[in-house]
């Protein structure tokens, strides 16, 4: 079984989350902050007014509050719009 987005929505797999600092101090789970990049899993085919520029495998950058968060197999994923993303990283 596989998540295929429609439209334009794009699959992310969210980078993990830093568990400590530079340091090596342990950062506890209230002060962890979302991460803001991850990697495309899986893109819809976009619309007719927009194509999918973002294609599976590329790393991208996305807003703090972008995308809606789904579990799927025990794995976490953000879906969001191609909009929503800001960058893509190379």
């Amino acid at each position: 079984m596989e998540i295929k987005p429609l439209a334009d929505r794009v699959l992310v797999k969210p980078a993990p989350v830093q568990e400590k600092t530079v340091s090596g101090i342990i950062i506890p789970d209230s002060a962890k902050e979302k991460p803001l990049q991850g990697e495309v899993v899986a893109t819809g085919n976009g619309t007719k007014d927009e194509e999918m520029v973002v294609k599976q495998g590329d790393n991208v950058l996305y807003g703090k509050y972008s995308g809606t968060e789904v579990e799927f197999d025990g794995v976490k994923y953000l879906i969001m719009r191609q909009s929503d993303i800001l960058a893509i990283i190379k």
